[in-house]
């Protein structure tokens, strides 16, 4: 079963990567500070609207030292708009200031260091692994899950098992890449509600129950 799933999610990883554009960055920042304060933001939020509140929030404290001592209040002000503002705002003061504090302002680049930082999960490390440092790095959000279930690559809610059942399918020189593809698809094409499964091009190894109008 293992080498049937690994043809068809070669076959799909090879599909998406033609398909998709060359680079995908869905937050703007590329500084490793601001990425990993902006993933810890996108939070139940969208991307645009991280986007926009991370202009401002970085022109005030562009740094770990500025945003380590930077008021709560003044915090929770700025990126009010992403919701669950007041534990984003202790998180991202307390993620500055283990920043300075035990790795002397420089962002981490092992799953185990990044991990220990407040606000920081799986997603958000494996965003930095493989968006900042280069690393293989499978990351696991609403529309990567979504995608790689209804194709029948997972069967799994919880994105800790399909991190590593994805991870344990794909050569390591993939991972970051099919992570990127995957999100991609997910908003473009495979949508939460009304999926565009008539002009899909992935329609022909989709074996999801839910698939509307095949492709002809």
């Amino acid at each position: 079963m293992d080498e049937t799933l690994r043809r068809k999610i070669l076959e799909i990883s090879d599909i998406l990567d033609k398909a998709a554009p060359p680079h995908i960055a869905f937050l703007e920042a590329t500084d490793p500070f601001k990425l990993l304060i902006s993933v810890i933001l996108s939070a139940q939020t969208t991307d645009r609207q991280v986007n926009i509140v991370a202009q401002e929030l970085f022109s005030t404290y562009p740094d770990p030292h500025a945003l380590a001592k930077a008021s709560i209040d003044d915090v929770k002000a700025i990126i009010k708009s992403t919701g669950y503002y007041n534990a984003k705002a202790k998180n991202i003061i307390g993620c500055a200031a283990a920043l300075e504090a035990r790795y002397e302002g420089v962002v981490p680049d092992t799953m185990e260091d990044l991990t220990t930082l407040p606000g920081v999960g799986r997603k958000t490390a494996n965003c930095i692994l493989g968006g900042i440092y280069g690393r293989p790095a499978i990351i696991v959000d609403t529309h990567f899950g979504r995608v790689v279930r209804r194709l029948g690559l997972v069967s799994s809610d919880d994105p800790t098992k399909i991190e590593h059942r994805i991870a344990a399918l794909l050569p390591p020189e993939r991972h970051y890449r099919f992570s990127m593809t995957v999100n991609w698809f997910g908003r473009i094409r495979c949508h939460a509600k009304a999926p565009e499964c008539g002009t899909c091009m992935l329609a022909h190894v989709c074996p999801w129950e839910g698939k509307t109008t095949a492709v002809s």
